[in-house]
């Protein structure tokens, strides 16, 4: 597709390409269609391609079709403007009413696009009467379109084609055809969102529509009611309009009373943004039901509850006595689901269950949620201690870490040590975090030692974790603290006196090189004295190490010395890259190790590069 100056070009190669046998190949043709469109402007566009598009829309696989339904939607300027698009909605048409989902779903969204372009008159000559025909389609699939074409149009239109749209539509909702109910309950929740300035006559087809959904006779369709009932909830909300809030309640308790546990999962699932548009007289009579779910025999539905744990007790904190239900009605059933049969409840419970604090406070905290905490915390299933382990510091923020650390200390402690590795990573990446609450006296008597173990673990990821620990340590307590208590554990000469320092057996070269590795992590946030006294000679003793991995990474690191001393402001950081660093390279760069080599030359050559940009 080099030469778009040659008139026939785009159209032809396109067209060549669309006969190809594989699929594939003409699914890679239809992507280049837009690119087809601007080489062509837009008279030939509406004149030329959009005809072989529609007939290729005819006749051709799937994937292709669903690659032109989503092209398609951005064609309304490469035809000229919304005023000449209607042969690209007559090829949509064909496409939208095709049974495949995938299709009809790419079709449906370019439609609302550009119904969007479309201006009133456009909107009511074509749009208007393509949703009438698709809804009175004498085949599923047309219906099914229909349902997600509303309500791009149902803001547009007088109030009189209003209401005579949503008979429509209530007619489609009450279709023999389960898959058009289905189409029509997952659409309608937008198309409430959309009624501005509705009539109660508007709404009475609403209500209609919605008892129609509670007592569907297919699960696969009544489950959607849910939604339906949080979007006409946020809009009675958003309108100050509470007369239909006992109504509207009754609603919420069949739903989550209901024998079929999708739709009781579902009401769980979205119980936080049902209970958010009631007032506190409704929210205390939702405080059973929610406690039926979490004691609910399927499962799922307990653990789609205990997701809404935080959102629903936040807003009963507010109400009179709110604190009080929740200690006495909805803790004690949390503690239940601690310790519940399935796995996946007590994880979903877990990542939850930390919100409370803050909402119950310290002196609740403190005696009726730790005892949650420390059983989550040895649960036998990882991913429930983890969920835990991540969110404690909104637990800290509540109680303090004192407290955390007398209670919670010793679990955290014994999870570092699991035999799960993702367990010890969690444990890791908490602990900078602990750290800066802790301060720096406890954590060195308490945390400092097993952060220091990590970096010996067998698998890699803990020890490459354990390494950034240690920056992320050092970021919080400074220069000073990791000379102290980090480098000089670890960077030193191997032959250098260890009287007052614990022993490590540099004979191993996994243990050298994640010495080495640590030293490249934490010279950017330490010291240039530091840097320059504790870490360099220490690298420049691995130039002459035994194994080549150890000296191409020494070659590597170098590099990184150079440029943090170019970045210093330092007046002999110049001198000691030109009298230490750069010899100790050329050393290297004559090495045996075709990779050391490679590596030492590129440092150098890095080196090079910023004294050019110093000059």
């Amino acid at each position: 597709m080099d030469n778009f100056n040659d008139d026939l070009y785009p159209l032809a190669l396109l067209m060549d390409e669309l006969k190809h046998d594989d699929v594939a190949n003409r699914v890679q043709a239809m992507r280049k269609v837009d690119t087809i469109a601007m080489a062509l402007g837009p008279e030939r566009t509406v004149n030329e391609l959009l005809p072989f598009l529609h007939d290729v829309a005819q006749d051709d696989e799937e994937e292709v079709f669903a690659e032109l339904g989503t092209k398609l939607g951005s064609f309304v300027p490469l035809v000229g403007g919304h005023q000449h698009c209607e042969p690209v909605i007559q090829i949509l048409l064909i496409l939208v009413s095709m049974e495949e989902p995938i299709v009809r779903d790419k079709a449906i969204v370019s439609l609302n696009l550009i119904a969007d372009e479309l201006n009133d008159e456009e909107l009511h000559g074509i749009f208007l009467p393509m949703v009438s025909t698709l809804s009175s389609g004498n085949w599923f699939s047309k219906k099914v379109a229909a349902c997600g074409l509303f309500k791009s149009i149902i803001r547009r239109v007088n109030e009189e084609t209003r209401h005579e749209l949503l008979q429509t539509y209530l007619k489609l909702l009450t279709d023999d055809s389960p898959m058009v109910r289905r189409a029509a309950a997952s659409n309608l929740p937008a198309i409430i969102e959309k009624l501005d300035g509705a009539l109660p006559a508007d709404w009475d087809v609403i209500s209609a529509m919605f008892h129609h959904l509670v007592s569907d006779d297919q699960d696969s369709v009544k489950f959607l009611s849910v939604d339906v009932l949080v979007a006409i909830l946020a809009r009675f909300r958003e309108s100050g309009d509470d007369s239909h809030n006992s109504q509207f309640l009754a609603s919420v308790l069949a739903l989550i009373g209901d024998a079929s546990w999708r739709v009781r999962y579902t009401a769980a699932d979205r119980f936080g943004k049902l209970a958010t548009n009631f007032g506190d007289a409704e929210l205390a009579k939702l405080v059973d039901p929610f406690v039926s779910l979490m004691k609910d025999n399927e499962g799922e539905v307990r653990k789609a509850i205990a997701r809404q744990l935080p959102d629903f007790c936040e807003y009963l904190a507010n109400i009179p006595d709110g604190r009080s239900i929740i200690v006495e009605k909805i803790v004690p059933v949390v503690a239940e689901l601690a310790e519940d049969p399935h796995e996946a409840v007590r994880a979903a419970a877990a990542s939850k269950v930390t919100g409370l604090a803050p909402i119950l406070g310290k002196e609740a905290t403190i005696e009726q949620l730790l005892p949650i905490f420390l059983v989550m915390l040895k649960d036998e299933f990882p991913e429930v201690r983890l969920n835990v382990i991540s969110s404690l510091s909104v637990v800290n923020s509540t109680i303090g870490v004192s407290l955390l650390s007398t209670h919670l200390l010793p679990a955290i402690t014994e999870l570092a040590q699991d035999s799960k590795w993702r367990v010890r990573l969690a444990i890791i990446e908490y602990i900078p975090k602990l750290a800066d609450q802790l301060g720096v006296s406890f954590f060195n008597s308490e945390l400092l030692s097993l952060c220091m173990s990590w970096l010996w673990d067998p698998v890699f990821a803990i020890r490459d974790a354990a390494v950034n620990n240690l920056k992320e340590l050092i970021v919080i307590f400074g220069s000073e603290w990791a000379n102290r208590e980090i480098i000089s554990r670890l960077l030193h000469s191997p032959e250098s006196s260890q009287d007052d320092q614990d022993q490590i057996d540099y004979s191993n070269f996994v243990i050298r090189l994640t010495c080495l590795f640590t030293a490249t992590k934490i010279i950017p946030v330490v010291d240039f004295d530091i840097v320059v006294s504790s870490i360099l000679p220490f690298v420049n003793h691995l130039v002459n190490d035994s194994v080549p991995n150890i000296r191409f990474n020494v070659a590597k690191l170098y590099l990184v010395l150079a440029e943090t001393f170019a970045n210093s402001g330092q007046p002999n950081a110049s001198s000691i890259v030109s009298n230490d660093i750069l010899p100790k390279l050329e050393k290297l760069q004559s090495d045996e190790d075709v990779d050391v080599r490679f590596y030492a030359s590129r440092s150098i050559q890095g080196i090079e590069n910023l004294a050019l940009k110093a000059n």
